[in-house]
């Protein structure tokens, strides 16, 4: 629940001055509160602050001149300001008489960009949810492209400076160097989440409360956007290209600890997407794979059957072992939306092609092995079973189960 700090002033006396909120970063589905004046809300636009005294009464008129003939009433600026030594949210708050669409929350028990949003987020009336920079280095005029493209349909609209008339304005060669290694290094860790979009380092855009709404947000330092796209469910993400600008007022705040955060920030999300539970008994089921495996693999050279095609045998097997515990334990819950034997069997395909892949390579890696490296061959065996493990597990979930299982109507694009 939200709280009211003693030594601030009375809603009486501030109308618009928003408590700041508690407990976890959580962004309700519907709006609960109204405005003061119970206006209708469509867009709710919240800027971050940290001691931009200097510059956030400009950007105030900006931007209310703008969206004041977009729409009339129908949004709100929220200035979440981190207790500023300059006193931002009193300059702000004074001006909440002359810009009724104002509201300002003064954080005293919290920091950080990235919290800073999803507070103001957590108080907005909008169905329509956005940020911006306090310090005008986002061009205001931008804003306006990006409430085109939410208005054509999309979840999430990214200005991004990596599109068509998008681009830097003044940066030096090393600055540069840091922000496009920081998305390689994005692309790196979180593939699949990172390059839905050109610009993921962005903190400019707007999305649909529906899109991130019931979703415990965690995120570190000051890239919002990345835990959006994370934690969030965009199915149509558009970009609008802008020029980032140089600062007139104030000094930058960027620091090495906002890039060390942002790496954390980027292996917490790698950790917590990955289907730990889901591997977990992938990997039971692959032990018992192996003991099929290996009990077949020494039945077969006992034989006398050759080695290439011992592991192919014994491989064999054990590939039809773990479908039958796969489909009824690992992915039983997937695998219960289509129960007819058809559909069965198409999996059960699928899924001896993706662990014949893997068996090829297992093939490949025990050669090497015993015959290349002098290895035991059946330590040779458990090293390439352990390999191809990890290859089975992720190809299966992106192949034989979820794409087919699941209805595609609910999965984002």
């Amino acid at each position: 629940m939200s709280q009211i700090h003693p030594d601030l002033p009375s809603p009486s006396q501030s109308p618009r001055l928003v408590p700041e909120p508690t407990g976890l970063l959580i962004i309700g589905n519907r709006v609960t509160q109204a405005t003061p004046d119970h206006r209708n809300i469509r867009l709710s636009l919240v800027i971050p602050t940290y001691c931009e005294s200097e510059n956030i009464q400009q950007m105030i008129a900006q931007l209310s001149q703008m969206l004041d003939r977009v729409l009339r009433d129908e949004y709100e600026l929220i200035i979440v300001d981190d207790d500023s030594p300059d006193l931002t949210w009193k300059t702000v708050n004074d001006l909440c008489w002359v810009y009724p669409q104002l509201r300002v929350m003064r954080r005293q028990h919290q920091r950080g960009l990235s919290t800073a949003v999803i507070r103001g987020w957590q108080v907005a009336n909008g169905e329509i949810l956005g940020v911006i920079d306090a310090d005008l280095q986002h061009p205001p005029e931008t804003l306006l492209q990006l409430w085109a493209e939410i208005h054509k349909g999309a979840d999430l609209a990214v200005a991004s400076r990596h599109v068509d008339h998008g681009g830097v304005s003044d940066w030096s060669l090393g600055r540069r160097f840091l922000s496009r290694g920081a998305q390689v290094l994005g692309l790196v860790i979180l593939p699949g989440i990172v390059s839905r979009v050109s610009d993921p380092m962005s903190g400019y855009f707007l999305v649909r409360r529906e899109a991130i709404a019931d979703q415990v947000l965690s995120p570190i330092g000051y890239k919002i956007l990345i835990e959006v796209l994370a934690q969030g469910h965009s199915r149509w993400i558009a970009e609008v290209g802008y020029v980032f600008q140089e600062r007139s007022e104030g000094a930058s705040k960027v620091t090495w600890k906002q890039y060390v955060e942002y790496v954390q920030h980027l292996i917490r999300l790698r950790l917590m997407l990955w289907p730990v539970q889901r591997f977990l008994r992938f990997g039971v089921v692959g032990l018992s794979g192996v003991f099929v495996d290996m009990t077949m693999f020494y039945l077969f050279r006992h034989l006398g059957l050759g080695l290439t095609l011992s592991v192919i045998l014994s491989g064999e097997i054990a590939i039809v072992n773990n479908f039958l515990w796969n489909d009824r334990w690992t992915f039983a819950d997937l695998a219960h939306q289509q129960r007819s034997w058809g559909k069965g069997f198409k999996r059960f395909l699928k899924f001896n092609i993706v662990c014949l892949t893997g068996l090829v390579l297992n093939a490949i890696i025990v050669n090497l092995l015993s015959r290349g490296l002098g290895m035991n061959e059946y330590l040779a065996k458990l090293i390439a079973i352990a390999i191809v493990t990890f290859w089975n597990f992720w190809v299966n979930l992106k192949l034989s189960w979820r794409v087919t299982q699941v209805d595609k109507s609910k999965v984002p694009s």
